[in-house]
């Protein structure tokens, strides 16, 4: 392995740990997906910074709130790593406010809220709400069985690029049928049409480079997952540079993470669940992974869609936890 890349692999673990000593009694995947905020920031965790916002989110948000259900943590790693907490906070429950009145009360809106409260200027609040509803609106016209509150985040970093809302649901939809029954069923398969409709160039060719990447994983033996890891996939199909190198990154970090702690065959972290993650590492490493040109983030899209999923998926696996613990 590299050493910058070993580097940026040990961080990311030490970040982690240091999450979880300052919070236990959480699942594995939260964890990590706090590492991801620290991550997509260059930071490492301090634990003065971690205590004050999570006094700071205590103080002004009710116990009920979204903003403290599944995604509490990822929301606490994310005011820690800001330079002003405090407005971030107070823009993100006007924001969430303002959302919530187009779409679903949920953690997922919540997460969107303080993403959007982080990178937008205070102007663009109000077009970015009204273009989330719209994007929404129109992958809900084309598939409303698939369409659910899981997609209100990505539907605001759609809302947040410099395409037009238009054309980011055609080409979501063009990307949708190309890929459908490819590599994973349908819900999945949307989630990743969004991902790779942010992205500059004709829809068959991002398509037919996702595959391919996919099936050189496979190859390599390693089998991405094909839930709510999928949409990572788009990110490291979508970075520059050569796509066998980068799949040979991606799978000497897997092997690397699976001796970690918390990664092997006891961990709280599965197989491909593991390998979602070395992508992302992977993926952060990768030449002109952080540039994208059809996009208001300035650098930041392909970082924060990987830091998305990472969200989900602990606000997937906090809450599967929750309803085993209530069904037992």
């Amino acid at each position: 392995m590299k050493e910058q890349t070993r580097a940026y692999c040990e961080e990311f673990i030490e970040n982690r740990d240091a999450v979880k000593q300052e919070f236990s009694l959480e699942n594995g995947m939260t964890y990590l997906a706090c590492a991801a905020v620290y991550a997509a920031e260059n930071k490492r965790v301090g634990e003065t910074d971690l205590k004050n916002a999570k006094a700071l989110l205590k103080k002004n948000v009710g116990l009920f709130s979204n903003f403290r259900g599944t995604a509490k943590m990822p929301i606490i790693s994310m005011l820690a790593v800001s330079e002003n907490p405090e407005q971030v906070l107070e823009d993100a429950l006007m924001i969430y406010g303002m959302l919530k009145k187009k779409l679903h009360a949920s953690e997922y809106l919540a997460y969107a809220a303080i993403t959007v409260a982080r990178l937008a200027k205070a102007e663009e609040y109000e077009n970015i709400v009204l273009r989330t509803e719209k994007i929404y609106n129109g992958l809900k016209a084309e598939h409303p069985f698939l369409t659910s509150k899981e997609d209100d985040a990505m539907c605001v970093l759609m809302a947040m690029s410099e395409k037009a809302d238009d054309a980011l649901i055609a080409e979501t939809e063009n990307c949708y049928c190309k890929l459908k029954g490819q590599i994973a069923p349908s819900n999945p398969t949307l989630s990743l049409a969004c991902v790779l409709a942010l992205y500059d160039g004709p829809s068959e060719r991002k398509c037919e480079r996702t595959v391919a990447f996919y099936e050189a994983l496979r190859d390599a033996g390693c089998k991405y997952g094909k839930g709510y890891e999928l949409p990572t996939l788009g990110v490291l199909a979508m970075s520059e540079g050569n796509a066998e190198e980068l799949v040979a990154d991606v799978v000497e970090i897997d092997k690397w993470l699976a001796g970690q702690k918390g990664f092997g065959v006891l961990g709280s972290v599965n197989k491909k669940q593991r390998l979602m993650y070395a992508g992302l590492l992977a993926q952060k490493e990768a030449p002109g992974a952080s540039t994208m040109q059809a996009t208001a983030v300035n650098g930041t899209i392909s970082m924060l869609i990987a830091q998305q999923i990472a969200m989900c998926a602990a606000i997937a696996a906090g809450t599967a936890a929750a309803a085993s613990a209530a069904s037992n």
